[in-house]
């Protein structure tokens, strides 16, 4: 009798956090857009100006970076970009275009402790990378060097590859990869000093190694711009034996997007 009367009462109190608290939270704190200062109850987190400003990429796409595709396109097809120089790893997704409220977006999560962003914008890339987390066994984000990290107080990156991790089922690591060095920031850096400032600065976790080889690992990063950094993270997974590296962005510079990230 008592252990029914405890079930009661716990069941009670879980259906008052889903349908009381929330309520009452919105109401003392009503949600703001991700993207700018408005008040919104928009259920994707967006207000209607945001909404029409954010770039989001559907229909067809590369299958290696994820920017759209002009004209008809078919599943697999690669852009001229991707055929000039091909990246390291096998497929990859963006959520949406680095522009507009998507821009402001990443300089919010990255520089503003927006961490209250995360949840939304990850339901987003695992819908954009749906087939490719399918099929991942380890979710892991690009490292950040330890003293950005002290700067920042979080890794941007591994947030997003935990909610993702959460969201799709899969496993994430975040110690997975380290950054040896710090590199220099790669603002307005061409795609070869880009090359240049990353070749070296990324490794395996010594105490992780095993996880990898023979898995398939999905990279996380929010931002694609030359794939510098992505390629380093690919270049030291497949030393260390991964049967497959794939890679999902929240954002894809693209069309001659200014390159400050």
């Amino acid at each position: 009798m008592a252990s029914s009367v405890i079930t009661v009462l716990r069941r009670g109190k879980a259906t008052m956090r889903r349908t009381v608290v929330p309520p009452l939270l919105d109401t003392i704190y009503p949600p703001r857009c991700l993207a700018c200062t408005e008040f919104t109850d928009s259920a994707h987190g967006l207000c209607s100006s945001c909404w029409r400003e954010t770039h989001f990429i559907a229909g067809s796409a590369c299958a290696c970076c994820g920017v759209p595709l002009v004209g008809v396109a078919v599943e697999g097809d690669v852009c001229d970009s991707c055929q000039r120089h091909p990246p390291a790893w096998d497929r990859g997704a963006a959520a949406m275009l680095y522009h507009g409220a998507g821009r402001r977006m990443v300089l919010a999560l990255k520089h503003a402790d927006r961490l209250d962003m995360v949840p939304a914008l990850a339901r987003w890339m695992a819908a954009a990378g749906r087939d490719i987390l399918a099929g991942t066994d380890l979710v892991v984000p690009v490292p950040l060097h330890w003293r950005r990290l002290l700067g920042r107080r979080y890794n941007q990156s591994a947030e997003l590859a935990r909610a993702i991790a959460r969201q799709s089922g899969r496993r994430a690591v975040p110690d997975l990869l380290q950054r040896r060095r710090a590199t220099t920031a790669q603002k307005q850096m061409d795609r070869a000093a880009r090359a240049a400032n990353q070749s070296g600065a990324i490794a395996v976790h010594p105490r992780r190694a095993a996880l990898i080889r023979g898995s398939a690992v999905t990279v996380i990063d929010d931002v694609l711009t030359t794939g510098a950094t992505l390629s380093a993270c690919t270049e030291a997974l497949r030393a260390a034996g991964a049967a497959r590296v794939d890679v999902l962005v929240l954002c894809r510079v693209a069309f001659g997007e200014s390159r400050d990230v």
